[in-house]
Parts: C-alpha cells; sequence; structure tokens
C-alpha cells in the first residue's frame, strides 16, 4: 500500500471549546498536569495506545503517537466560549471534578484562559442563563462575530492550525428541517434567525467557514444535517459527531456486541442515571432530555440488528432515565438491568452499577478528538469522519448507511485507517498465514 501524503504537525495547534464548564476544564487542567508530569494520559489512544503493524510474529507494535505525525501537547494552545465570565481556574474549581490540590498546581495555566463572549439562546438550553453573550442583529451576525474571535484567537497565540470540539450543553431536539437541506437555505435561514437554527449549529458554520476541523461532543444536530456535510465537502474541513460516549453507553456498546456475538437474546435494559452536575441539571428539561435520550436509545438497534434476529432482538423493552441530583456532583451512577435468554428460551439477568466520573471519562475524548481532527486535515480528508466513531453515542455518518456502534468493530476502523494513511496492511485477524 502507498503512504498518503500527511503535512508536518510541527507549529502550534489551537483547540477552541465551546462551553468551558466541567469536561472543558477538566481536559484543559490534565493537559497542563500531564504537561508538568503531574499524572499520566490514562483513557487517551493518542497518548498511550498502541498500533499493531504486519504479523504478529512481527513483534511491532509502536505507540499511535509515535506512528503517525500527532501534534504534541507541548504546541497546544486552548481557548474557547463560555456564558459565565469566570476563568478556567475558577470554573474548574466550581465544576468540583478535580481535587483542589491538583488544580491549584496548574493554576497559572488555568487562570490565563478566560472565556469568550458566547453565541447562546435561552430557548435552546431552557435551564441555563449567564452574562457573557454575544448580542447580534441574526445568526449571520453572530456567526461573523465568531469567525473573527477565530482569527484573532490565531493570531494573537501564533497558531499554525486550529480544531474547534463542542463541549457546550445539550439543546432541545431538533428535527431537520427544509433550512437544514442546503448551504444556500442554512444561510438564508442565519440572515433570517429561523428558529430550527440552533446556537451549535452558528458555531460549526462558522468553523467550517473559516477552515477548522469540527467534532460535537453533544447529542444536537449540529453538523449532522445536509447543509453542513455540503459545505465541509465544498471547503476541504473534516466534521465529526455526535455525543461522547462516556458512561453508561461505553458499557452498552462493551456489553451488546457481546451478547450478540454468542446470540444470547435480549427481552429488556432498563438504564437510569443520577447525576448532579451542569449537564445533570440541563438534561432536567424535557426538551434537552429528548435530544439526549435520542442519541442514547439508537445505540442497541444498531448493534443488535433486530431485522436480522428477530427471534432474539425483535422485542426489546429499552427504557433511559436521567435525574437531576444534585448532591452527587460530577459522579455520576449509571445502573443497568438487563434481562436476557438463553438455550431453550431460559431467562437470566445482569446488573450492572456504573460508578463513573463524567468528565474525567469525557475529556481523554476531547484530547484525541482534537488531535486526530488536525491529523485528517493534514491528511487532506474532508466531510463525515466516520473513522472516528469510536468516540460517539450516535456516530455521524453517509446518508443511506447504517452507523456502526459496536465498540470493538470502530477501534478496528479507526486503526485500518491509521494503519492506511501510513502505508501499513491492513489488518483483517483472518491470520491464516500462520497456518498455510
Amino acid at each position: 500500500m502507498s503512504q498518503k501524503e500527511i503535512k508536518s504537525a510541527d507549529g502550534k495547534l489551537g483547540i477552541l471549546l465551546p462551553g468551558l464548564g466541567s469536561v472543558a476544564t477538566t481536559f484543559i487542567a490534565g493537559v497542563e498536569a500531564i504537561r508538568q508530569g503531574i499524572a499520566p494520559p490514562v483513557g487517551s489512544l493518542t497518548q498511550m495506545g498502541t498500533i499493531r503493524l504486519g504479523k504478529r510474529t512481527d513483534k511491532r507494535s509502536p505507540r499511535i503517537k509515535d506512528f503517525v505525525p500527532l501534534a504534541t501537547l507541548e504546541n497546544l494552545v486552548i481557548g474557547g466560549w463560555d456564558i459565565f465570565e469566570e476563568n478556567c481556574y475558577e470554573s474548574a474549581s466550581k465544576a468540583g471534578v478535580l481535587e483542589q490540590s491538583l488544580l491549584d498546581q496548574v493554576r497559572p495555566a488555568l487562570e490565563k484562559i478566560k472565556p469568550m463572549p458566547a453565541v447562546f439562546d435561552n430557548r435552546y438550553v431552557k435551564k441555563l442563563n449567564g452574562p457573557n453573550v454575544k448580542k447580534g442583529e441574526n445568526w449571520m451576525d453572530l456567526a461573523d462575530q465568531l469567525q473573527n474571535d477565530i482569527k484573532t484567537f490565531k493570531e494573537t497565540n501564533g497558531c499554525d492550525r486550529l480544531v474547534m470540539v463542542w463541549c457546550g450543553s445539550t439543546e432541545i431536539f431538533i428535527e431537520t428541517s427544509d433550512v437544514h437541506k442546503t448551504v444556500r437555505s442554512f444561510e438564508e435561514g442565519l440572515r433570517n434567525n429561523d428558529e430550527n437554527i440552533s446556537p451549535s449549529m452558528v458555531y460549526a458554520y462558522a468553523a467550517i467557514k473559516s477552515g477548522v476541523p469540527f467534532a460535537n461532543g453533544a447529542p444536537n444536530l449540529t453538523v449532522d444535517i445536509p447543509a453542513m456535510v455540503e459545505l465541509a465537502r465544498e471547503l476541504h474541513v473534516p466534521i465529526v459527531g455526535k455525543d461522547f460516549k462516556t458512561g453508561q453507553t461505553f458499557m452498552k456498546t462493551v456489553l451488546a456486541p457481546g451478547f450478540k456475538a454468542r446470540l444470547l437474546g435480549l427481552n429488556g435494559w432498563f438504564s437510569t442515571n443520577i447525576l448532579g452536575n451542569r449537564d445533570g441539571e440541563v438534561l432536567d428539561d424535557p426538551g434537552s432530555f429528548k435530544t439526549k435520550e435520542a442519541s442514547k436509545l439508537s445505540v442497541l438497534d444498531h448493534i443488535l440488528q433486530p431485522e436480522l434476529y428477530p427471534e432474539l432482538y425483535g422485542e426489546v423493552h429499552h427504557k433511559v432515565r436521567i435525574n437531576y441530583y444534585p448532591p452527587r456532583g460530577d459522579n455520576k451512577e449509571g445502573w443497568d438491568n438487563i434481562d436476557i435468554f438463553g438455550w431453550l428460551g431460559y431467562k437470566m439477568q445482569i446488573k450492572v452499577d456504573f460508578l463513573c466520573r463524567d468528565s474525567i471519562l469525557a475529556a481523554p475524548l476531547v484530547l484525541d478528538l482534537a488531535l486526530f481532527m488536525d491529523l485528517a486535515k493534514r491528511t487532506g480528508k474532508r466531510g463525515i469522519q466516520e473513522w472516528l466513531s469510536f468516540y460517539f453515542k450516535a456516530p455521524q455518518h453517509a446518508e443511506g448507511l447504517y452507523p456502526e456502534h459496536d465498540l470493538f468493530i470502530q477501534l478496528m476502523k479507526l486503526k485500518n485507517t491509521l494503519r492506511d494513511m501510513k502505508g501499513e496492511d491492513l489488518i483483517t485477524h483472518l491470520g491464516q498465514e500462520y497456518y498455510d
């Protein structure tokens, strides 16, 4: 196989984050802690993951960061927008995810990062309000202001390249409509303040118009519309989404492929969460919860393929609940009751109680997506980056395809994409060559 031309990763990479709340500040503090040698980058494929090359007997398994040219942590510059005015140290302290003793060690770096005024409209996130908000004539005016922010940030910080990762809140449920169908209709909607355009879409539009790769970490529609796909392809910008795969859904994409692999039947899967951070507060609104619910519910159908296995998965009762519970803070608890059946239809149960830390699980995903999206741009990729489905609850995909949700197939797709970039043989795991 021939190696793809990949532009150099030298120079500074700017990472722009809409939403400097618990996920973003945990990511930023973590990057600084890793730079200083205070803590290891656990959970990051780009920093700790390896990739097998060639046959098992070749014993070639370099670190991914040594195999493909990725921006180094030392060359990252981070900024963003938020509706609250606190700097990242103050925001991280308020979020309560990380111990204060750790935050104090990285305090100078966090205090330097102050949020730019955000594009925000309370109609789309009903549970939040803040003073640090842009004013404008219409969505297009606000998009222009964001493009100016992007340009200024790049120049001020001497960045060679930029990426944007949405770390903001879950917006109300929006379905694709006429305004989303083409770039022309979308831009007309921006000028007319169309109510089917949300703030996250304004950020995505501004990023793509600025040539900046965009990753969507929330279940919002955002780039998952024809207009954004068209614009991203036209301007040769990578896009990817949606909704970081962190706690409960991560566990589903681990367990469900196992059930299907062993052809164990499923009667029902009841999932409930208690969460007390800002995300939990936002999801206490029915409109925002509907957006999240749609993202969470889609996973099982696509993994289990009930149309192929109707007797095993044709009548699954799948329920998802999220409960805002302030005392828990960022330490989310995801509880699952799974009713399965096996040989001769005999019933069994599995209980999962995942006491996780939501932002701790999300932070390394922000890092990996930023570095991989930058790599994608330097490799000449454009439009939907399905090879990064590994990181999302509801992976964006080409029209006419179903999304791949199986975590292990997603990882194989990601690593084979990296092998393809470098001209290495793709690994099929057939293994027949060892026995012929």
